[in-house]
């Protein structure tokens, strides 16, 4: 076993809201020809049949306002540009014309090819430059965030294509209930950041394992104290709310909350854990995205091992199934350890977020069978860690 998985104990999870990589990362593309970014080329047509161009002219907040559709029947429209043919390609031309449709506004609509440079998210580029950065992460489903969110807890959605609560069917159970079962029984926990602002699990877990949730504020203690579970997921906050030490401002980055304040939380987690020098050498933290929003971005999304699952046409809202053959549009994803190369770019490969459980699982726990054939099919990660000595450089990062 090479030594970054032999000192390996601590899984971290960190998952963020709504953006595409493109979005995010796509500028890296200037920096490094590996990075599957953006070339500056890249467009869609308007409604008015004029090419709008990607321009690196992302803010921080107020400009994806309204929000971008992002539910399944818009991001079938942003992929496929409204092809309801079959069988049909994707050409990720759709998108401006998904973004009209929210306020008919021909300008406005041109924001959604909006990305961010460098300078702009030092936090987010510097890890992927640092560390490594995956040009092949995409979500689960081409739709919203529950049902995405459904699948790095128990590699499916069970079905569920919406926003509604989905619920668990037998025999697939969460990582968490897995990880604490098995014998020798392993810690789990979701951290979510406090009561305002808690955790979309607790339909299906908190009512029955009140023990695997905690706060983010209990995660920077479980850090500084060295008692981190062996698998974490991490949320952040979902919504301004006033907090016990005033305002606090959501750090999701879902559109249209402040992208600089998931900045800052972004570096609290990479803080916590690398401010422990005992934890940081034992702990691989992976940062995603849930899906994209609604944003640009280029690379059309791959086919997939369908997860057995079929969403009838009237729960897509397109007239047509989906039997979870083809995965949604790419996020960002950054794996962060000092066992990983300095500037180490994913490629060749594909991930989404089937590949977590699909990970953790075979880390802690080895042969797991009742799975969903998604998350039996999904690539794991932690061969990333291939540094035969770990390295004593990192970048400092200061969140006050």
């Amino acid at each position: 076993m090479p030594p970054g998985l032999d000192s390996l104990k601590h899984i971290v999870v960190l998952m963020m809201e709504n953006r595409s990589f493109d979005h995010m990362l796509g500028a890296l593309k200037a920096q490094n020809p590996l990075i599957d970014g953006l070339t500056g080329n890249e467009s869609n047509l308007d409604t008015t049949g004029a090419t709008i161009k990607v321009q690196p002219l992302a803010e921080f907040q107020s400009q994806l306002d309204p929000d971008p559709d992002h539910h399944f029947p818009a991001v079938d429209l942003q992929i496929f540009n409204g092809d309801t043919s079959n069988p049909r390609v994707a050409n990720m031309q759709g998108f401006v014309k998904s973004y009209y449709q929210q306020q008919n506004d021909v300008g406005h609509s041109a924001k959604i090819l909006y990305y961010f440079t460098p300078d702009k998210l030092p936090v987010l580029t510097t890890l992927a430059t640092e560390f490594a950065v995956f040009n092949g992460w995409f979500a689960s489903i081409p739709g919203p965030t529950i049902c995405n969110r459904a699948f790095p807890h128990y590699g499916t959605s069970f079905g569920q294509v919406s926003m509604d609560v989905f619920y668990v069917k037998e025999p697939y159970k969460s990582i968490y209930e897995r990880m604490i079962a098995a014998n020798p029984a392993h810690t789990a926990k979701i951290y979510y950041f406090d009561q305002a602002s808690s955790t979309m699990e607790i339909v299906n877990l908190l009512q029955n394992q009140p023990q695997l949730f905690a706060t983010y504020d209990q995660f920077l203690s479980d850090c500084k104290a060295g008692t981190l579970p062996d698998y974490s997921f991490v949320e952040p906050n979902y919504n301004d709310h006033d907090g016990d030490d005033g305002e606090e401002l959501a750090s999701d980055q879902h559109p249209d909350h402040n992208v600089q304040a998931g900045e800052l939380f972004i570096a609290s987690i990479y803080n916590a854990i690398k401010e422990n020098p005992a934890l940081w050498a034992s702990t691989a933290l992976l940062i995603v995205y849930d899906e994209h929003g609604g944003i640009y971005d280029h690379v059309p999304p791959p086919a997939c091992t369908p997860d057995g699952f079929v969403a009838q046409p009237n729960d897509t809202g397109t007239g047509m199934p989906f039997a979870f053959d083809r995965l949604g549009v790419r996020v960002p994803a950054i794996l962060v350890s000092p066992w990983i190369p300095k500037g180490t770019v994913v490629t060749g490969r594909v991930f989404e977020h089937a590949s977590i459980p699909a990970t953790v699982t075979k880390f802690f726990l080895g042969d797991y069978d009742p799975r969903s054939p998604r998350e039996k099919a999904a690539d794991t990660f932690l061969d990333l860690l291939s540094l035969p000595t770990m390295r004593t450089d990192g970048p400092e990062f200061q969140t006050s």
